[in-house]
């Protein structure tokens, strides 16, 4: 099964990570099939940015996001649609 997950990277105790698409059944540190965002937890306001066309794709195809990541999709579909509210 494909999943949508993040991979850690950082010094200790400073943790930031990548959000990747990578087979279930692979370790956290192993080849990913793609690279689709960023998330850093520590910074204030918190800081990811996500490729929603490359989010959606893996999505279509099946992937399933992890907790973490579904939550940020849904900040991040949030984000979208508050930005384009005030262009209007």
């Amino acid at each position: 099964m494909i999943k949508l997950r993040l991979m850690r990277f950082g010094a200790k105790k400073k943790p930031s990570y990548r959000v990747v698409v990578i087979d279930s059944r692979r370790a956290r540190q192993s080849k990913t099939l793609d690279t689709v965002g960023y998330y850093h937890p520590r910074t204030e306001p918190l800081d990811f940015k996500l490729d929603m066309e490359k989010v959606n794709y893996w999505l279509s195809q099946g992937a399933k996001p992890s907790e973490t990541v579904s939550s940020l999709i849904k900040r991040a579909v949030k984000g979208q649609k508050s930005t384009q509210d005030s262009k209007s």
